[in-house]
């Protein structure tokens, strides 16, 4: 007599959807490096405190979000080796072009990784890991979250150090109306030919409170016509007190914080939040 067959239980397969919004929104903003440069250039108080503070503890240095070497090249340029980590190809492509700009030393110190922050694996340790500019905001989910300082945790040395700078939400900024556009001085967006393109910049502003992520609709339209076009950004809004439950959670202790690159305490008005966290010794 035969024995019954036995039950095995069914498969199930969860799938998880794009959210190609989110995707876009992480990507889209880096995709030209030339525009960032410009955008960006006056932007030096986090440039200097990212570099002074490692020439101070010393590397190797660790960047998540490296760009295209906005704040890499100027720690390198202070005899400090870097290790750079972008999703970005295009800003990694154009931090490649301007090593080769650099003196022989510079390049030799500054390496450089494609890929996600919450899985890129180095198979080694710093004693400093850095996170600038808003690059954390990119993290929209608590598993985002998670998994990025799980992989801080494996880089980090002993008595290692994670520091990162954020925006602060702003009440007026998230209340906007998302149907208005915000215009701006137009200016000249940068071409190949290096004479640029006038244009007139908008932006637009859409705040998802139940997901906590703002998005923001950059809009340029050339002055002499032409076609226009959009650039999304997101960026998930993560208040302090959360960030410091986040951290906690995740096995880090905050070391200090700051309210600005100068180093001074946060104050109630304060628009940047700076941390500088260590794991806990397990």
């Amino acid at each position: 007599m035969s024995s019954p067959p036995s039950k095995r239980p069914a498969r199930t397969h969860t799938r998880v959807r794009r959210d190609f919004e989110l995707e876009a929104g992480t990507s889209a903003h880096y995709e030209d490096p030339a525009y960032y440069t410009k955008t960006y250039r006056s932007r030096l108080d986090d440039v200097r405190f990212y570099a002074d503070y490692a020439s101070e503890r010393g590397g190797p240095v660790l960047e998540y979000g490296c760009g295209n070497g906005r704040i890499t090249l100027p720690i390198a340029r202070l005899g400090l080796d870097v290790t750079g980590v972008d999703l970005s190809s295009e800003m990694l492509a154009d931090l490649r072009a301007r090593l080769r700009e650099e003196p022989a030393d510079v390049r030799a110190r500054v390496r450089t990784k494609r890929g996600d922050m919450r899985t890129v694996r180095l198979d080694r340790r710093f004693p400093l890991v850095f996170c600038p500019f808003n690059a954390f905001l990119h993290l929209y989910t608590r598993v985002d979250v998670e998994r990025f300082l799980a992989r801080v945790r494996e880089h980090l040395a002993p008595r290692g150090e994670l520091v990162f700078d954020v925006s602060i939400p702003e009440p007026e900024e998230l209340a906007r109306d998302p149907g208005r556009a915000y215009a701006t001085p137009r200016f000249n967006y940068p071409t190949p030919d290096g004479k640029g393109m006038p244009v007139r910049y908008t932006e637009r502003f859409d705040y998802d409170k139940l997901r906590q992520i703002l998005f923001v609709a950059m809009e340029f339209s050339p002055v002499s016509g032409g076609d226009s076009w959009m650039t999304p950004l997101a960026h998930r809004q993560f208040y302090p007190r959360e960030l410091e439950a986040l951290l906690h959670y995740n096995g880090f202790e905050i070391l200090d914080a700051w309210g600005d690159f100068d180093r001074s305490p946060p104050t109630r008005d304060a628009i940047t939040l700076i941390l500088r966290a260590r794991a806990r010794r397990r």
